[in-house]
């Protein structure tokens, strides 16, 4: 999980690139920047700008000192800056320097063997006046003399073996931060503790403009109105609170025409503000209501429960049921900021964590083995949990802490890459055709969670019947949800025929035939995949 002394404020994104010279400071910046949609600044060449003569001139003239002064000079210039910014190897060695820098923003370092960097020297041009005549002993010389500097900043990572793309995403993930394109008006999706709080903030600083219609069901808004409240208004913002009732059951159409005229009630116009403050289910309904209120109203989402944070609040997706099936009526609407509180998982139940696992282990399978690994290596039900022990809840939190932003980084790559579900976001979907299903035949008794565990070994087990994946993945995968809790049979009680009648109305369904996505191995799926009446056979003689 983020730094949460690290990241300061939405209003302000100053991202400074740190650590030993050939650490790929400057081959990184841009990408990250270009991934965040900010700025890019390297305050070397800021510097040599302005004293008019490369670095090693000024060394030369001025010696060290007289670098390092205009260094800090640079880094007081530049900081305010929304920019993602490359200081040189020793920029934060004057204390001052470091305060500065720390008080504007999140801090990176860089690392990487000292036999890679001396091999990157080598095939470097570019002068370094503290490396001049030997620069391999120097460099050693140098790192043994700063390792302890180096080792103090917490956000740490190896570029040895990472392509600096991948490094780039890397680094995201350590921060919490994505932007994601291809819906539109791009749009950021944050992870920060104690978001909540700054929420106000958020907005004015993206010019999103009041009054905001702040919709919630009753169960979080016992919890979060009032903090809410005091943060948007706080910033400006005049609140219209609507709350619904929770719950999958009123996930309907009738919800959609009271957040309607809760909207029309609260003065909400067409460039004023929804803010959606809950589970899946409010941030689905809220966000549909936003796209046809006034022919489309701008949206915000903050979710509070797990499922919806990895899941539900990212890629625009809202809607509503129908009494046939799950999420027939709905609309492509991105809102314009996604804001993850992890600090409100510790009022969640202890099922409803366990069930925002079923996501967090089917991003894992789609996409990030070592998400999967993380995951599977945590055998959190080796020891009773009980909903009623606080207690119970800090294993699952811990490990939410570590990988909530990994999770979300997974769906956030693959909205960008294929934004409308014309290809292989439709991966998304795995153990979804089967759990809808068996989620409406269970009158939701089953949470959405459980249901997608169940389907995600179902739909493994197809898999493997088909020759698609290897023997035992169905079983890897069940171990994996298992470990957290998780149902992974179809309980015995459900009507398999009424499962099978379900999932042929589902919204995946082309051409007549429902298309799956289907595990190959952790980590790959293939999508668009039909099934065959003998394969589903699987849901009545092995489940």
């Amino acid at each position: 999980m983020p730094n949460s002394q690290l990241i300061l404020d939405h209003s302000q994104l100053t991202i400074f690139l740190y650590g030993p010279s050939a650490t790929g400071k400057t081959t990184l910046g841009p990408l990250l920047a270009e991934n965040l949609n900010l700025p890019f600044i390297d305050l070397d060449a800021e510097i040599e700008t302005h004293a008019g003569m490369p670095i090693p001139d000024i060394f030369t003239t001025e010696g060290e000192p007289g670098f390092r002064a205009r260094e800090h000079a640079a880094l007081e210039q530049f900081s305010p800056s929304n920019a993602v910014i490359a200081l040189g190897g020793g920029a934060l060695l004057n204390p001052e320097s470091r305060a500065l820098a720390e008080s504007r923003g999140p801090i990176l370092c860089l690392t990487a063997p000292v036999e890679t960097l001396a091999a990157r020297l080598r095939a470097d041009t570019n002068p370094r006046p503290l490396l001049a005549d030997d620069p391999e002993t120097r460099l050693r010389t140098l790192l043994a003399r700063r390792a302890e500097h180096y080792a103090s900043f917490p956000l740490q990572l190896s570029t040895a073996n990472l392509h600096p793309s991948d490094a780039a995403w890397e680094f995201q993930i350590l921060l919490g931060r994505f932007h994601v394109k291809g819906m539109g008006t791009p749009y950021d999706v944050v992870v920060q503790p104690g978001g909540l709080d700054t929420l106000g903030d958020a907005l004015h600083a993206r010019g999103l403009l009041p009054p905001a219609g702040v919709v919630m069901d009753s169960t979080v808004g016992g919890l979060y109105l009032e903090r809410v409240r005091k943060a948007l208004e706080g910033r400006g913002f005049p609140v219209k609170d609507i709350v619904i009732p929770p719950g999958e059951a009123f996930k309907t159409i009738e919800t959609v025409g009271q957040i309607w005229a809760g909207l029309l009630a609260g003065g909400i116009e067409r460039g004023s503000t929804v803010v959606a403050v809950g589970g899946g289910v409010v941030g689905d309904l809220a966000g549909f209501a936003a796209a046809t209120f006034l022919r489309g109203v701008k949206w915000v989402a903050v979710p509070t429960t797990l499922l919806a944070m990895v899941d539900a609040s990212l890629g625009g997706k809202t809607g509503a049921d129908l009494p046939q099936g799950k999420n027939l009526v709905g609309a492509f609407h991105a809102p314009r900021l996604v804001l993850a509180d992890p600090t409100v998982l510790r009022t969640l139940p202890l099922p409803e964590l366990r069930a925002g696992m079923a996501e967090l282990i089917k991003h894992g399978v789609i996409a990030d083995p070592k998400l999967f690994e993380q995951i599977r290596s945590t055998k959190l039900h080796q020891e009773p949990l009980k909903e009623e022990n606080l207690e119970s809840l800090v294993p699952f939190v811990s490990l939410v802490d570590q990988i909530l932003s990994r999770a979300m980084a997974v769906k956030v790559k693959v909205i960008c890459e294929d934004p409308f579900e014309q290809g292989f976001r439709a991966a998304l979907n795995l153990g979804h055709t089967v759990g809808h299903a068996v989620e409406w035949v269970s009158g939701f008794r089953l949470r959405h969670g459980e249901a997608v565990a169940i389907g995600m070994v179902a739909e493994a087990r197809i898999a493997e019947r088909m020759g698609l994946a290897a023997r035992g993945l169905a079983d890897e995968i069940a171990d994996c949800l298992r470990g957290v809790g998780l149902p992974t049979e179809i309980p015995l009680e459900l009507d398999r025929a009424a499962i099978l009648r379900t999932m042929q109305v589902d919204k995946k369904k082309a051409g007549g035939k429902v298309k799956f996505a289907l595990p190959v191995r952790i980590g790959e799926v293939q999508v668009g995949v039909e099934v065959g009446d003998g394969e589903l056979g699987i849901l009545n003689n092995e489940l």
